[in-house]
C-alpha cells in the first residue's frame, strides 16, 4: 500500500516536471492546434453547438478553455491532449462524471470550483489533481477551462 502511494506521487511529479521542462518552441504549436480545430467544428454544426452548451457557457469561452487546457494549464499532461484520459486522470469526454452532479445545480459553477480546488483524494485514479492542475490561472481562465470541459460532449445533462 505504501509503495503504491509513493509510485503515484512520483508519477505525478514526473509528469509535471516533463510538462514544465518542455522547450518554449514546442508549446505554441500545441496552443495553435486547438485554435485551428475550433473553427472547423463551428461551421459543421453552428446551430447545434450552442444548444448543447450548458447555461453560461459561450463558444468564446470554449475556444479559450481549449487553448488553456492544451497549453499553459497543463491539463493535457494527465487528461491527454484530447481529454480522453490516461492512467493518471479520467476521460473527460465520456458520460461518467465523478465530481460533477447535475442534480446539485449549475454545471459551470461546479466544474469551475472543482478545477480551482483540485482533487486531493481521487475516487478511481492514483494521482491527486492539484488546484488548477498546478498552473497559475486567473478566475476567467479557470472558468474557460471548465466551459471547454463541459463542451466535450460527455458532460452530464441538467
Amino acid at each position: 500500500m505504501r509503495w503504491t502511494k509513493w509510485t503515484a506521487v512520483y508519477a505525478v511529479m514526473g509528469m509535471m516536471g516533463m510538462a514544465a521542462c518542455q522547450p518554449a518552441e514546442e508549446q505554441p504549436p500545441a496552443a495553435e492546434e486547438p485554435a485551428a480545430q475550433a473553427p472547423a467544428a463551428e461551421p459543421g454544426a453552428p446551430a447545434a453547438a450552442p444548444a448543447q452548451l450548458p447555461p453560461g457557457v459561450t463558444q468564446e469561452m470554449v475556444a479559450q478553455g481549449q487553448q488553456i487546457f492544451t497549453g499553459q494549464g497543463n491539463c493535457y499532461t494527465c487528461h491527454g491532449m484530447n481529454a480522453e484520459g490516461s492512467q493518471l486522470a479520467p476521460n473527460l469526454t465520456d458520460d461518467q462524471w465523478l465530481w460533477i452532479d447535475p442534480a446539485q445545480g449549475d454545471l459551470l459553477t461546479q466544474a469551475t470550483e472543482r478545477i480551482k480546488s483540485g482533487v486531493p483524494q481521487p475516487k478511481e485514479f492514483p494521482a491527486p489533481m492539484p488546484p488548477m492542475g498546478g498552473a497559475q490561472l486567473s478566475d476567467e481562465q479557470v472558468q474557460a477551462v471548465a466551459a471547454y470541459v463541459l463542451s466535450l460532449g460527455g458532460a452530464p445533462q441538467q
